[in-house]
């Protein structure tokens, strides 16, 4: 029974959105919407903003030594930067020419190196097996169209030589503008946020800039090492190409594991086609002994020296950035590592800060 007589029934306040925070909420989701597609229509922008910045500030830190001693910023900055396109023109006389060479080399042997590796017991293996040469035959019957295909894949890799070309350009004027108005610029920013937390921001930046350098700093040891024992090696084996091969393994190093493994196979390959089975086993068993060595030992061993993380964080953000992104995410993922973890105990720092503020206030 329902009791009619007992007044009228109060009315419940619900919560209700009002159209300031629907205007709120609808703007915040086309915000992330918008960067997300930015981010994904400017990807090589990106990338190229990202390398200048890195290159910028190694060479900061070479900028800083300078002004130290007495020499003014525009004369360092010319000083560097002048120093740094030295060093490539040095590379590109001294060491690409012979690569080069060797590189040609190879490609007018491929056929006989091909030939050798048909006649090798390996290949007589997989034959009996996989029936390789009627596949080859069936390839080599339609040669013709393959020529005929090639002219893009040509005309590809033409545009891609230009390309490399544009984007070092790129970098070295992105580099040089950010060493002359990097600095104004930050500092014009810092001037914008207020005075109580200015120096805490101001610190956060000097910490990230510093592990970003001593991330460069090891990366550019540990691919070093890298060529210098690889070109040892494979020089010691009297491999005929051994300087372009160390000079593409060094460079794989920037790569952690990942890099490593396609290079050593790769090396590994072409010593079976030019010194046989027993030179490519050693080249195999070389490849995974470094491997080993460089990404468990000596890549997380120097990133604690240099960029002062622990090498268990280094080690998991490579593992997971490396699958969310690949390589780029790989080649980013200790100076990222690095950052955060910066950011995360300057977030803890304040967090202290505010609740011992609190205390001393009386306050519970």
């Amino acid at each position: 029974m329902v009791d009619l007589d007992s007044g009228p029934v109060a009315k419940t306040n619900r919560p209700q959105v009002t159209w300031t925070t629907a205007f709120k909420v609808c703007a915040a989701t086309l915000l992330v919407a918008g960067g997300v597609y930015f981010t994904v229509k400017t990807v090589l922008s990106l990338t190229l903003t990202i390398i200048a910045a890195m290159i910028a500030v190694a060479l900061d830190n070479a900028i800083s030594v300078l002004e130290k001693r007495q020499v003014r910023k525009p004369l360092a900055i010319a000083v560097v930067m002048s120093g740094l396109i030295g060093l490539l023109i040095a590379f590109f006389i001294l060491v690409i020419p012979p690569a080069v060479k060797q590189g040609e080399a190879l490609v007018r042997e491929e056929p006989q190196l091909w030939a050798n590796f048909q006649k090798s017991h390996t290949f007589v293996a997989l034959d009996e097996r996989l029936q390789l040469r009627d596949r080859l035959s069936a390839v080599q019957s339609n040669a013709v169209n393959v020529l005929k295909g090639a002219v893009t894949p040509i005309l590809a890799v033409i545009g891609s030589v230009f390309t490399t070309v544009a984007a070092v350009v790129t970098v070295l004027f992105l580099v040089l503008f950010m060493l002359i108005y990097g600095g104004p610029f930050i500092q014009a920013t810092l001037t914008e946020v207020f005075p109580a937390q200015r120096l805490r921001y101001l610190s956060v930046l000097q910490k990230i800039y510093a592990s970003v350098g001593g991330y460069l700093r090891g990366a550019l040891f540990i691919c070093a090492i890298n060529c210098t024992c690889t070109t040892v090696w494979l020089a010691v084996n009297k491999t005929p190409f051994f300087l372009p091969l160390g000079i593409v393994s060094g460079m794989s190093s920037l790569v952690p594991y990942v890099g490593t493994a396609v290079t050593g196979a790769s090396i590994t390959l072409i010593m079976l086609t030019v010194g046989g089975v027993w030179k490519a086993l050693g080249t195999a068993i070389y490849f995974v002994i470094y491997g080993q060595v460089e990404g468990n030992i000596l890549g997380p061993i120097v990133f604690k020296k240099t960029v002062h993380i622990n090498p268990l964080v280094t080690l998991l953000s490579i593992l997971f950035l490396a699958e969310f992104a690949g390589i780029f995410g790989a080649v980013l993922a200790v100076p990222f590592a690095a950052a955060l973890q910066i950011l995360v105990r300057e977030i803890i720092a304040s967090r202290k800060d505010a609740v011992q503020l609190t205390l001393g206030d009386g306050n519970p």
